[in-house]
């Protein structure tokens, strides 16, 4: 029953951590004034949104992954439940892995060339996927652990 729990639960994730980052490019733009010509949130499909003009790209383009890590730690801090760190750790693990491996692919429509484009510092790109990667990968494995061992080891766990 967890396994299938667990499942669920992933689904959940993916859904949140799209929603959330995206939501976070959306917000961002709408705080420094940019103007909103497309967006895409649908999770069965790799969300996007597009600004023009843009006054600050650097806040548009940091506030998805900074809001879509920021909320659901926070919420996850106040729900104070297994589920809820599960999602949470997910979406560290997903954000700071997404500008890792957009950085490695180079693709000029991806989140990390075009902060690069943008001026970001290349330290700070680095910077933020440690400290998203380590600590969610850390509590992403507890997470698995504890759904997908037998009830017996997982009730010992926690």
């Amino acid at each position: 029953m967890r396994q299938l729990l667990f499942v669920g639960l992933l689904a959940i994730s993916w859904c949140v951590m799209t929603f959330l980052h995206e939501c976070g490019h959306v917000f961002g733009g709408f705080l420094c004034g940019a103007k909103l010509t497309e967006v895409e949130l649908a999770p069965w499909r790799l969300p996007y949104s597009m600004h023009s003009p843009d006054p600050y790209p650097l806040v548009t383009l940091w506030a998805g992954p900074l809001v879509g890590v920021a909320v659901p730690v926070a919420l996850a801090a106040l729900i104070a439940s297994r589920w809820a760190w599960l999602i949470a750790d997910f979406c560290l693990v997903a954000n700071g892995s997404y500008l890792a491996l957009a950085w490695l692919s180079g693709d000029r429509l991806l989140d990390t060339q075009r902060l690069l484009d943008a001026g970001a510092h290349p330290a700070l790109i680095l910077a933020f996927c440690v400290l998203t990667i380590v600590p969610g990968y850390v509590g992403f494995r507890s997470d698995c652990i504890f759904y997908l061992a037998p009830f017996s080891k997982a009730r010992n766990a926690d």
